[in-house]
């Protein structure tokens, strides 16, 4: 395209990569004198005994996160979960959800695992293309990354509908240094930290949840 490209108006296809504790229950009888004249069998009062306390179960703990390092992968990395915000088909919940799609592109980073972010992402999408096949093959035969986190700065939208159902978000980001490294160890790549990152994410509510229909970065 040859005409300058406003966040909110158009998306401009140059782009490179971004990329219940339990509760502790006790159940006691209360013991009482034995009225005149009842069963001379009952126990008295001071042999009436407690209901034994039921324990409370221990929690099994959970396995720690472990960030990746130069020694090895990061472990037990946890899911992003939507919250709660992103799921309104609002300006402020899908500024959220923009947030949500960033933290599922970090944890494939980490762990390789592209599903959650495809989960939520159509097809084609401009970086996708560029930075996914780059995930696969630094999660490949043993390499990892280590670092190069993406951070969200800002996510905005005016939340005007620019087609059928569709709404922009423009999102401020900035990717942190990180490492590329070989099965042994070895460093294959380094990544350096970047400057201020725009990117243009196109977005649709559709059966109660968004969906990222495409994302790339403004300019070129």
């Amino acid at each position: 395209m040859t005409s300058r490209i406003s966040p909110f108006t158009r998306l401009r296809y140059s782009a490179a990569a971004v990329f219940a504790a339990s509760a502790l229950v006790l159940a006691a009888c209360n013991g009482g004198s034995n009225p005149p004249g009842n069963d001379p069998t009952s126990p008295p009062a001071s042999e009436s005994a407690s209901a034994p306390a039921t324990p409370s179960p221990t929690p099994t703990p959970s396995a720690a996160y472990k960030p990746a390092d130069a020694k090895g992968k990061a472990q037990n990395v946890p899911v992003p979960v939507l919250p709660e915000a992103a799921k309104a088909e609002t300006k402020e919940g899908l500024e959220a959800f923009a947030k949500y799609w960033y933290s599922l592109l970090n944890y494939a980073f980490e762990t390789g695992d592209l599903e959650p972010v495809k989960a939520v992402t159509g097809t084609p999408c401009a970086m996708c293309d560029k930075i996914f096949p780059g995930i696969v093959k630094w999660n490949a035969d043993g390499r990892w990354v280590a670092g190069a986190s993406i951070t969200v700065h800002a996510a905005q939208t005016n939340f005007v509908e620019t087609g059928q159902g569709e709404f922009q978000v423009a999102v401020q980001s900035q990717q942190y240094p990180g490492t590329l490294h070989n099965a042994d160890a070895s460093v294959g790549q380094t990544v350096p930290e970047s400057g201020m990152l725009g990117d243009l994410m196109v977005a649709k509510y559709d059966g109660g949840s968004w969906r990222a229909l495409n994302v790339d970065r403004l300019g070129g």
